[in-house]
């Protein structure tokens, strides 16, 4: 089954050129049908070569369909390296993926780009495809440009509004800067090994280089540069809250199955480098925890559903840094299973939401949707348990191998459980603040919606909507008791102790989330005296400052604008008429003055032509004489 490899992609990429090449002239159903149809064969096919290399040896398989290009020693293949990390990511891929394009059939079925849409989303799921399957990091290079192009098509979707198209170029523009860092270390690689072919890489690397060599330092922090731009990890972390401009169920497929998980599949992927590297490991696990904190304390004081979901991702792409900085790879990967689960359920169940209040996206202008929204609700409360890794949900299992993995850590492992510990604390009260305040409590939108005249407020699902909400409610409830198969990939790193807390530590990291959970409920729970709660604490010294801080994501946006955007605006707009553009101004200017003259010699009279030609041979002979 594994020489069937190469139609896994091809599946999406058919779909995307049929839909294209129709140019939007095929009806509906049937452009339906090609874009959710092409992933659902990819998922299937998917299906059969994971089932067929789990039941066999289980040894990795490469498949090669030509030589992409050949100079000299550098000969790269389009070559698919199938594995039991790049089996975990197919089904992740296409299953997901299946379940958001068939959502998206309901939610985008009145969009005049409907074809446009699914063309666009086919594509996505192509190159997320070709660079977790790619067995070299050229091919796995031309992936990640492709995921950071759908991104910008999709994002700036619908582009008659001028904000969507600055959202689309903020996430085109700062994902460049991680690109550009790992192309520089694509070169470096190659320079130094002779190869980018990932599993010699790998091997080489090991055999060569030495622990903590300036050259392994260098690879490894060049190619967190990449991770940390598309994972949207500190410090290029402000694109993705912006990424939500786009339609709900592009946000899904960017933060559950697609684009952000890239870069944590990278430094697993290559995690012989990075332990060659400890120090660059090391600080994927600051990085990750920073981030973590950082993007939960943000999503505290955000009002847009979707935004508090976009930061929730930053902070749970950060416990996937964190477990790939201490060496825990089989539970990042873990993580990043359960997580695309829930995630793309609270997304989707967020279009549900956002469906049939008329486009709102505002949490303290909803209100008692329970009873008006009932599946929504219901998936909103079993994916936030699962973020919030309540027991005996997926998430728990996957968060708590991670928060172990940290405690491990024999240098800083304790700092690193305690940061992990207090993002689960405020992951619970982010969470079900949205779910507190969007669903219980007075109904501020439906009064709102009668005056406005936009006709009752109803759940607006169907079974392409409403199948996927049940189908991932599951999975987040009993994700964490699928088998992972990655252990072998990892089987030669470096093993990362084993954390024995005590009975007392254990309780806490299962208490602190449910003590979060409470917290919430005081703070916005439908009881008397929350709103005097919350009042008390927004006027305790520094609340204010505090509010305005996270509200404003840590004033990063503000300090880029300073640092970078507003002195590049200003130079270009002191170089407005671009000055090595007069050099070449002045050239054509001297030219048609040339022809000007030229023109008036040009008279007509035999008489004038001979005096020139006598005085032009009289300045010849003159010349020739003077010599």
């Amino acid at each position: 089954m594994a020489e069937w490899l190469g139609l896994l992609p091809a599946f999406p990429l058919a779909g995307f050129l049929a839909l294209v090449l129709t140019g939007g002239r095929l009806p509906r159903r049937i452009a339906g049908v090609i874009g959710v149809g092409s992933v659902a064969l990819s998922f299937l096919l998917a299906l059969i070569v994971a089932s067929s290399y789990l039941t066999g040896a289980a040894e990795p398989v490469t498949v090669t369909l030509w030589t992409w290009m050949s100079a000299g020693a550098f000969a790269p293949g389009f070559s698919f390296y199938l594995d039991g990390l790049s089996v975990v990511m197919i089904l992740i891929i296409t299953g997901v993926g299946f379940l958001i394009h068939l959502y998206s059939t309901g939610f985008m079925a009145d969009d005049p780009g409907f074809a446009r849409f699914f063309s666009y989303m086919n594509l996505f799921v192509a190159s997320m495809l070709i660079l977790v399957l790619a067995d070299n990091l050229v091919l796995l290079y031309l992936g990640w440009e492709g995921v950071g192009l759908c991104s910008y098509l999709l994002i700036g979707f619908w582009y008659d509004n001028p904000a969507n198209g600055a959202a689309a170029r903020k996430a085109f523009v700062v994902t460049r800067v991680g690109d550009t860092s790992m192309a520089i270390g694509l070169f470096l690689l190659f320079s130094e090994l002779g190869t980018l072919d990932i599993q010699q890489v790998l091997s080489v690397a090991g055999a060569e280089w030495e622990i903590g060599s300036g050259v392994a330092v260098a690879a490894a922090a060049l190619l967190l540069g990449g991770a940390v731009g598309k994972s949207a990890q500190l410090p290029l972390q402000t694109w993705l809250p912006d990424a939500m401009a786009g339609p709900t169920p592009i946000s899904a497929l960017i933060h559950a199955a697609t684009m952000v998980t890239a870069g944590v599949y990278l430094i697993a992927r290559t995690h012989v480098l990075f332990e060659l590297a400890p120090s660059v490991q090391l600080l994927v696990a600051f990085v990750g925890l920073l981030t973590l904190l950082m993007a939960g304390f943000t999503a505290l004081m955000q009002r847009d559903i979707k935004r508090i979901l976009a930061y929730s991702t930053i902070s749970q792409i950060g416990y996937m840094f964190l477990a790939l900085g201490v060496g825990a790879w089989s539970a990042a990967i873990f993580h990043l299973m359960t997580h695309a689960f829930f995630k793309a359920l609270l997304f989707l169940a967020a279009g549900t939401v956002i469906l049939s209040l008329h486009h709102e996206h505002d949490i303290f202008r909803m209100g008692g949707m329970r009873k008006r929204l009932p599946l929504a609700f219901w998936s909103f409360v079993i994916g936030s348990a699962a973020l919030t890794a309540l027991p005996f949900t997926s998430g728990f299992y996957s968060k708590d191998e991670i928060l172990l993995a940290a405690l491990a850590q024999p240098d800083y492992g304790m700092l690193l459980w305690l940061g992990g510990v207090l993002g689960a604390f405020l992951t619970a009260l982010y969470s079900f603040r949205l779910v507190f305040v969007a669903f219980f409590g007075p109904m501020h939108f439906i009064q709102e919606a009668d005056d406005a005249h936009h006709g009752p407020v109803r759940e607006i699902t169907g079974i392409p909507m409403a199948l996927p909400l049940v189908v991932l409610a599951l999975l987040s409830l009993v994700g964490g008791f699928i088998p992972v198969p990655v252990d072998a990939v990892f089987a030669s790193a470096t093993e990362h102790a084993e954390a024995h807390p005590s009975v007392l530590l254990h309780g806490i990291m299962i208490a602190i989330p449910i003590i979060g959970v409470l917290i919430s409920w005081l703070l916005y729970g439908e009881r008397q005296g929350a709103a005097s709660q919350r009042q008390r604490f927004a006027t305790m010294p520094g609340a204010g400052f505090l509010q305005r801080l996270w509200v404003n994501g840590w004033y990063m946006d503000a300090l880029y604008d300073a640092l970078l955007v507003k002195p590049f605006v200003a130079i270009a707009r002191l170089n407005r008429h671009d000055l090595v553009d007069q050099g070449v101004t002045f050239s054509s200017f001297l030219a048609q003055v040339g022809n000007r003259l030229l023109v008036l010699t040009q008279t007509g009279n035999l008489r004038w032509y001979g005096v020139s030609m006598v005085a032009g041979l009289v300045v010849v002979l003159a010349i020739g004489a003077w010599l």
